[in-house]
């Protein structure tokens, strides 16, 4: 799942309440002066709706950047597990299996979720658990729609 900007506007992060829209507008126009309070903003959209998969799109994303690895790995596992179960998949990825097209909505935030941590996990040396995940994805997204050969490719880099 990615982020599309709309205008100078915001970001259009699909289709979400407005306060919680609101909010994560808010969250991304904070973290360029300040991240904590970004966080601050990004964790009350949580709290108010568990729910929306974008809310953990920003807080695992925002953590990344900021290399807070540890705390955006367990956001990511957090929004995986959601959006597992909003798509009706198992709740551990090992599990999943290919489908005939590449899932829209919460499977397709899965998927992309599941190369983001694919990607935590490099950043933080633990190899074996991002091979493990981009051997599922090439399985479950042959195609690389949700972006996971960029990661692969890091990861060959890295070997």
């Amino acid at each position: 799942m990615t982020a599309v900007l709309v205008d100078s506007d915001g970001i259009n992060f699909g289709e979400l309440p407005a306060e919680i829209d609101m909010l994560l507008q808010q969250g991304v126009v904070s973290y360029r002066r300040d991240p904590l309070e970004a966080d601050r903003i990004f964790r009350k959209a949580l709290d108010e709706a568990p729910t929306e998969l974008a809310v953990y799109f920003c807080l695992y994303k925002t953590h990344t950047y900021r290399g807070r690895l540890d705390e955006a790995q367990t956001i990511a596992e957090r929004g995986l597990r959601e959006a597992a179960h909003q798509a009706g998949w198992h709740p551990d990825w090992r599990h999943w299996r290919p489908q005939v097209a590449l899932p829209d909505g919460p499977g397709r935030f899965a998927l992309y979720t599941l190369k983001a941590l694919a990607f935590i996990h490099l950043r933080k040396d633990e190899q074996d658990q991002a091979l493990g995940m981009l051997a599922a994805l090439r399985r479950l997204d042959p195609a690389g729609a949700v972006g996971w050969p960029v990661v692969a490719a890091l990861a060959e880099g890295l070997q």
